[in-house]
């Protein structure tokens, strides 16, 4: 499902921006991210589940790949698992694509789709899901995450290249930056405060952006 579910997000994206999917020129990227495959655990019967069609329809490795091959493009396709902040790691991923000359457009895709749909939170103790099934972020009461269902994606292209096509241009990201906490964090599923400040701090100095001129900001907070 979550396969299915990227490819008519990438249709979408595409066609959102004034594209065909069918006819996208030039070098095209895709760097996608899927949640781990809930169906394929409950795939009946168990032992179809080692079939390689199954394999490739279900696994993550093979989410950007799909879409590469069903628009037929012929640039990069690099799968992307950062858990919570994959989504975010695609688009960083597509930005210096396109920076570097290894795409002339880039898609960032993501899709997460739990089965079945109706499960219910299941909470074990020590985890990061919350206890009451409420996601709290940056709030004193916080306990834990709420998973979700949902796909978003992006098309990028390189700013004088989409106003020379003509393109719908809904934002311009003038930097972005990527990182990580080591070992410096509460715990192995928590973010560190220090390592937050570095990232946003390189992501203004790449966009050459005081932290004063930002006038709205935009967050991911897991409530862990």
């Amino acid at each position: 499902p979550q396969q299915r579910v990227l490819l008519e997000t990438a249709w979408h994206v595409v066609e959102d921006a004034g594209e065909s999917p069918v006819d996208l020129h030039g070098t095209v990227a895709v760097f996608a991210a899927t949640a781990p495959s809930t169906y394929l655990r409950t795939f009946p019967p168990p032992a179809s589940a080692d079939s390689l069609e199954v394999q490739l329809g279900n696994d993550s490795d093979f989410a950007a790949a799909r879409v590469s091959y069903k628009l037929g493009l012929d640039g990069p396709s690099i799968g992307v698992s950062t858990a919570c902040s994959s989504g975010l790691t695609a688009i960083h991923l597509a930005c210096q694509s396109l920076l570097t000359g290894d795409a002339d457009t880039a898609l960032a895709l993501a899709a997460s789709v739990r089965f079945p749909a109706d499960r219910g939170l299941i909470r074990v103790p020590g985890s990061i899901l919350s206890a009451d099934g409420h996601c709290r972020p940056f709030a004193v009461d916080a306990d834990g995450t709420v998973e979700a269902d949902g796909s978003a994606g992006v098309m990028l292209r390189r700013l004088d290249d989409a106003l020379a096509n003509g393109d719908r241009v809904y934002a311009v990201i003038l930097g972005s930056a990527i990182g990580n906490d080591g070992n410096a964090r509460v715990g192995f599923t928590a973010p560190g405060v220090e390592g937050q400040r570095r990232v946003v701090q390189a992501a203004l100095q790449y966009a050459e952006t005081e932290a004063a001129e930002v006038g709205y900001v935009d967050t991911h907070g897991t409530g862990t």
